[in-house]
């Protein structure tokens, strides 16, 4: 027999930004338990809403499964002493297992003979175990932040107020903080009431009669539905972004989307502001037109029924006039301080303690900045733009508006260095130079806001290498994770000519200037292993095979183009049409690489080939060799392999008549030499013996 089982946690408002993960890790902690206890069940439901947290599991086993079992124990070498008794340790795994040495039996496993323990244990009551178990997987959850209250120990994000725990029709008996549990939960706070479950089945049900939609999924379909109808009433486009739509979905219990309308003089702001504003202060939606631009008019979502909603939109409208005529002071003062006045603030600012101020990065910005430049070898023009972006890159901190809303940081930097006749290149790179911002954003679409963003990502990593701080775990305080995978972002969507080395030399060179800590070399193979992992992560996310990218690294990554057209050859030539035939070539290239390992010497004497193998080969080499060398300089890799393949029928008619390992030292040393002569062209391209087939 089966029943379903119940457990609903009431509390507090919980902040929205907790949901979802602690929903989640409810289900994953109950699952867990319930297999680990040995009791079947059938589907899961997870539910949450600011004030629940509740899941319904169907068809729970009445009684936990039987369970006959062997238990390994520790070896025979430990489990007998030297007189043949036993050990402490084996003594110590019977009593843990609840048996007596005299039930021990020995079997072999993997060449070593280990105790075993027949254990055999009859399944209990689930409801018998049921009080225990949850009260654990509640008491062990944890979250970001954690309350307590009152006089009681436990740690939870908020109080909890009700405890619903059901068995079929059976109370579960729960106590926690001075709460008992029972059937009775909680309805809307303003529209619903208490409510009577009887059994599980009927919980969304009677919840549902109290204005609370406990389904996450359900709830967030009436708030999408609710906005896409009245995007067609009005003919609007309703900018719904995902994480304000995961926030909103946890702010309420019973959703019903509103509008709202507002000076349309605001709209003389910047719309990323009055977009901004609306989003982050006020949880509400943007209204464009085709064209993407605002309109004055705003959607925000009603914790509750359409009673009286134009009043609460009225009420909406006169908070979002005032949160709107902030934003309009802020950007009027802004206008009003120069840009060398901003750029003297930025001397009082710490970036941190060992690396100076902002002021101070701003210089080494322009330093690095320029030696890109430099490397580059761009035009006098974009030279100076490069130049004076640098310098000006950060002045939009010390303003108000960025204060308020730190991630207009450059946006706003853009809108006023145009208003200070700053040139359009230029107003343009202080944006940019933030980009990407974030996993999947785009690359900066100028070459002066390429440049500028790469100085300073890398003088941040860079600086931060130089004082110790590395990305160890999961930590990386200061995201020089998506610092570098920027940087191989934008060298790969500009094409530009850049090597990695090319890059920590022109930081680290600054950085020399400035004085460095620690040891230069030491902090460039840092820099580069770090970078090592941005790549690999760039060619995964291009789909590229886990061996084709072992195989492409082996090679190295510092021309980044090259690297990521390398992989991308390869990987079409290992899984296209021709797989056979390529893998027959792959063969020939690794006999050859296998063998040129043990090579002393790249010097071939052609007056020791013994047989017309060996010259055919050296022959076909010496032709080939000038290609390869310019499809590689050419970034021509298709070619490359290519011209490597038109030796595999040379390779393998000298391998059928050659003893590469002669017994004449000459003969041997001079036959290596002419296999690492090849290995070397073949390594240009990739590790072919990485590939998996």
């Amino acid at each position: 027999m089966a029943k379903d089982l119940l457990l609903e946690i009431g509390l507090e408002e919980v902040p929205a930004r907790f949901v979802r993960g602690a929903m989640n890790q409810l289900q994953e902690k109950t699952v867990k338990w319930l297999v680990d206890s040995r009791i079947h069940h059938g589907e899961v439901e997870v539910f949450a809403t600011p004030r629940r947290l509740s899941l319904l599991i169907h068809s729970v086993e009445e009684k936990q499964a039987d369970v006959n079992e062997q238990v390994k124990g520790p070896s025979r070498k430990i489990a007998l002493d030297d007189q043949g008794n036993w050990s402490k340790a084996a003594l110590g795994f019977a009593r843990s297992q609840g048996a007596e040495p005299e039930q021990f039996f020995f079997q072999e496993l993997a060449g070593v003979e280990y105790v075993y323990v027949n254990k055999s244990s009859v399944g209990g009551q689930t409801a018998d175990v049921l009080p225990e178990g949850l009260t654990h997987i509640i008491t062990s959850m944890s979250f970001p932040k954690n309350m307590r209250w009152g006089s009681y120990e436990l740690k939870f994000v908020r109080p909890i107020k009700w405890l619903v725990s059901l068995f079929g029709d059976e109370i579960v008996p729960l106590e926690l903080t001075g709460v008992n549990s029972g059937r009775v939960s909680r309805g809307h706070r303003f529209l619903g009431e208490e409510t009577v479950i009887a059994k599980p089945a009927d919980y969304k049900e009677r919840l549902r009669e109290q204005h609370v939609i406990v389904d996450v999924a359900e709830r967030e379909q009436v708030i999408l539905s609710q906005i896409e109808q009245l995007a067609k009433e009005q003919s609007w486009e309703i900018a719904v972004k995902e994480d304000l739509l995961e926030e909103v979905l946890f702010l309420v219990e019973y959703p019903s989307v509103l509008f709202g309308k507002f000076d349309p003089a605001f709209l003389n702001i910047p719309q990323e502001v009055l977009i901004t504003s609306m989003r982050e202060h006020q949880r509400y939606f943007p209204v464009l037109n085709g064209e993407g631009q605002l309109q004055p008019f705003f959607v925000t979502v009603r914790n509750g029924d359409r009673t009286s909603i134009e009043q609460v939109a009225r009420g909406n409208e006169k908070v979002l006039r005032a949160r709107l005529s902030d934003a309009k002071f802020f950007y009027e003062e802004d206008q009003k301080l120069a840009i060398a006045d901003a750029l003297a603030k930025l001397e009082t600012i710490v970036y941190h303690e060992e690396l100076g101020t902002v002021a101070d990065k701003v210089g080494r910005i322009r330093a690095i900045a320029d030696r890109i430049a430099s490397i580059l070898n761009v035009d006098a023009d974009t030279a100076t733009s490069v130049s004076r972006a640098a310098d000006i890159c950060k002045f939009d901190l010390v303003t108000q508006m960025v204060y308020e809303f730190p991630e207009l940081q450059g946006i706003m930097g853009e809108d006023y260095a145009n208003k200070a006749g700053e040139s359009a290149v230029v107003a343009k790179a202080i944006n940019e130079h933030y980009q990407p911002r974030f996993a999947g954003d785009r690359a900066p679409s100028t070459l002066t806001g390429a440049i500028v963003s790469l100085a300073d990502k890398i003088d941040t990593i860079a600086g931060c290498f130089s004082i110790g701080i590395i990305p160890t775990g999961s930590q990386d305080p200061y995201a020089l994770r998506r610092q570098a995978s920027g940087i191989v972002q934008i060298v790969l969507a500009q094409s530009l000519g850049l090597k990695l080395s090319q890059l920590f030399e022109a930081a680290l060179a600054v950085h020399q200037q400035r004085g460095m800590k620690r040891n230069v070399d030491e902090v460039r193979q840092e820099m580069n292993d770090f970078f090592g992992l941005r790549v690999k992560n760039v060619l995964s996310e291009q789909a590229i095979r886990y061996d084709v990218v072992d195989a492409v690294m082996v090679t190295g990554y510092d021309d980044l183009g090259l690297t990521v057209e390398r992989a991308a050859v390869i990987q079409s030539l290992a899984a296209g049409e021709e797989r056979n035939e390529f893998k027959l070539t792959v063969d020939a290239f690794n006999r050859v690489s296998n063998l040129a390992a043990k090579a002393e010497s790249r010097s071939v004497n052609p007056e020791l080939f013994a047989v017309e193998a060996e010259s055919k080969l050296y022959a076909e080499w010496q032709q080939a060799h000038p290609a390869i060398a310019k499809s590689i300089a050419d970034g021509d890799i298709a070619a490359a392999v290519a011209q490597l393949s038109s030796l595999k029928q040379a390779v393998n008619g000298y391998f059928d008549a050659v003893m590469v390992m002669a017994k004449e030292d000459d003969v041997r040393i001079n036959r290596l030499a002419t296999l690492a002569a090849i290995a070397d062209d073949i390594a240009l391209v990739a590790d072919f013996s990485k590939l998996v087939w």
